[in-house]
């Protein structure tokens, strides 16, 4: 196994147990209902490799949200189709954008048109 992919799986791991502990603190401390947490990477990464063995950037990306107040958990959209790309790229099926416009409006009580200068509608996650 090269040493790129035991880096990145060391620091899944990491990430998988700090998020494990806070988790596990906050059901302790009954405050799992008020916390929100967002992962987000600005960038999705192409299905087929480059010629380094690494892969480019892409279109489609995924989104972690973990909270005691979810309405929807799991998946809130289909497992992109590997079959169906667009030049090499995912096709997204949900807007990043749709997902911060519900954060902002339905968490933080925010107007989420304003912050984000337009209006991309709301999803029923919270």
């Amino acid at each position: 196994m090269s040493t790129n992919r035991l880096s990145k799986q060391r620091l899944f791991a990491e990430m998988n147990d700090a998020l494990r502990s806070f988790v596990t603190d906050m059901k302790i401390n009954n405050r799992f209902q008020d916390v929100l947490l967002m992962t987000f990477s600005e960038f999705g990464r192409r299905v087929s490799q480059n010629a380094s063995g690494g892969t480019d950037h892409c279109t489609a990306n995924n989104m972690f949200l973990i909270s005691g107040a979810l309405k929807q958990k799991g998946l809130i959209n289909p497992m992109p189709d590997l079959s169906d790309l667009r030049e090499g790229d995912l096709r997204y099926q949900i807007d990043f954008k749709k997902v911060y416009a519900t954060v902002l409006n339905k968490w933080l009580n925010a107007d989420d048109a304003a912050i984000l200068g337009n209006s991309f509608g709301q999803l029923d996650f919270i």
